[in-house]
């Protein structure tokens, strides 16, 4: 029987207007949009495998960093996007440095929750015990620097999942979207799970904060994604994942978090936020 994600193939990147390095497939589980991949020439060795990087033009909405605002005035309304203003926007960090440099919500993305550690060998399954966004809603969680951890996010979880896709955000968090094996049965289901900027050196948090930012880092050494929306769809890394649930209540209305082409598949904006151990490949 054929393989039904490889009906289509593209063979050229059309935001650029130039040879795709490989054929690509549409279709395939967790692929970006095609006009949005504006260079596929990366590829680098994680653990003992090779991945390739596809790289994007997508950025959350909400992002207004220079960068993604280059990426937004270099495609938005434009008819024939210029190669140089895209590669100009992709050149530009969002931010530097490891300190969590944001605001909302500060008390609690520096801290661990409480909790005994939950196993789960699928995002799925995560995301079936969670309360509901009406349930965590009409809690009224504040969104000031001093909003702490409530009940519901004192949960620590242990996942298995693939890395599909991931950028790196103005608040010095790199944004992880992971999903389920692209092999499995059922449709694929993907959540946010944030590599934090870290709190300071005295905080209880920093140790395993630090240990899986630095465990991140050297995964990607100098492929480290920026505004845009670097994807791992061609062949997503495996992924095992520790951290705290939390509710992003920032965005609990209006535009949620996630990239354009994979916000359809994640029905939830609980994440996984601070991570405080992962191993990638």
């Amino acid at each position: 029987m054929p393989d039904l994600h490889k009906l289509r193939k593209v063979t050229r990147l059309p935001l650029v207007d130039k040879p795709a390095k490989a054929p690509l497939y549409p279709l395939q589980v967790g692929m970006p949009a095609i006009d949005s991949i504006h260079d596929d020439s990366v590829t680098f060795k994680g653990g003992r495998k090779n991945y390739q990087i596809l790289k994007t033009a997508e950025t959350d909405t909400y992002e207004n960093s220079e960068a993604a605002q280059g990426f937004r005035a270099a495609i938005h309304g434009v008819k024939k996007p210029d190669p140089a203003a895209i590669a100009a926007a992709a050149a530009k960090p969002p931010s530097v440095g490891d300190d969590f440099a944001g605001t909302d919500r500060k008390a609690s993305k520096m801290s661990i929750g409480t909790g005994k550690m939950e196993t789960f060998a699928d995002v799925s399954k995560v995301i079936a015990t969670l309360p509901t966004g009406q349930q965590m809603e009409a809690m009224n969680i504040p969104t000031d620097a001093n909003s702490g951890r409530t009940a519901p996010e004192q949960r620590n979880v242990h996942v298995t999942g693939f890395l599909y896709a991931c950028s790196r955000e103005a608040d010095n968090d790199f944004h992880l979207v992971v999903g389920r094996d692209p092999k499995a049965s059922g449709p694929p289901m993907y959540m946010t799970m944030e590599v934090s900027g870290l709190p300071p050196a005295n905080f209880p948090s920093f140790a395993k904060m630090n240990a899986a930012r630095t465990a991140f880092k050297t995964f990607f050494g100098a492929n480290l994604p920026g505004a845009g929306y670097d994807y791992y769809s061609t062949n997503p890394i495996p992924v095992v994942v520790e951290g705290s649930l939390f509710w992003d209540a920032t965005h609990s209305t209006g535009q949620a978090p996630g990239p354009p082409s994979l916000k359809p598949h994640m029905p939830t904006i609980w994440e996984v936020h601070p991570v405080t151990s992962i191993k990638l490949g």
